[in-house]
């Protein structure tokens, strides 16, 4: 219980939980493991804040859904998750709803920053190393900065405090979408056209369907 102790003893009046298990196809084979980080945790702090009146601010993902259909998510559509980080983050977000804690679950999606890892990173690497990059074509999202969910989450806890019943759960993207092939190319344009040491030439970043790139995680 030294997550429920460390809240007691600070009695926050905010808490917010950036922490997660995203290693979305190493989950098939450690369900337990990322149980524990994606539902578990949250569920232990959303105890926390509901014992000391704090808001708890956590972040989810569009995994949570199916994915199938011609048209975004809205909050209250049902949900679907087709593999085991999908599952356990929805359990996460479901413990929190049942806590009765004051909060706020922003869902999220295709996360990128300066450090850490992530897609853009994983695609500048991969793009000064090799002549030919295979990139799938076929699966949509929204690219989002940490920074834009870092300011949005802000000015969300602002408003919050102000008008309490803005709680609950959004949707928190960047505008427009794009697929992984689509993004693969502007990040290594981009790292090119200013001076980064990019291999791969244009045209030798492939698009493939997802039939081609089989994972352990559906997607």
């Amino acid at each position: 219980d030294g997550l429920g102790a460390t809240v007691r003893a600070l009695r926050p009046d905010v808490i917010l939980n950036a922490a997660a298990y995203t290693a979305v196809d190493r989950a098939e084979s450690e369900p337990d493991l990322a149980r524990r980080i994606n539902a578990h945790a949250p569920a232990a702090l959303a105890r926390e804040a509901a014992a000391c009146g704090a808001l708890l601010v956590h972040y989810s993902t569009d995994y949570v859904f199916h994915g199938h259909g011609q048209r975004p998510w809205a909050e209250d559509d049902p949900t679907g998750p087709l593999n085991v980080y999908g599952q356990t983050k929805l359990a996460g977000e479901q413990a929190i709803v049942q806590a009765g804690c004051r909060h706020l679950i922003l869902r999220t999606s295709w996360v990128y920053a300066a450090r850490g890892g992530n897609f853009a990173r994983t695609m500048l690497k991969l793009a000064a190393e090799r002549e030919q990059l295979k990139v799938i074509a076929d699966q949509f999202g929204a690219p989002t900065g940490a920074d834009l969910l870092a300011d949005v989450s802000a000015h969300a806890i602002r408003r919050v405090r102000e008008q309490p019943s803005l709680v609950g759960t959004y949707h928190c993207v960047a505008d427009g979408e794009t697929t992984w092939h689509a993004y693969a190319r502007f990040v290594i344009e981009w790292a090119r056209a200013r001076g980064h040491a990019i291999r791969v030439a244009p045209e030798a970043i492939l698009a493939v369907p997802t039939t081609e790139y089989p994972t352990p995680a559906r997607r």
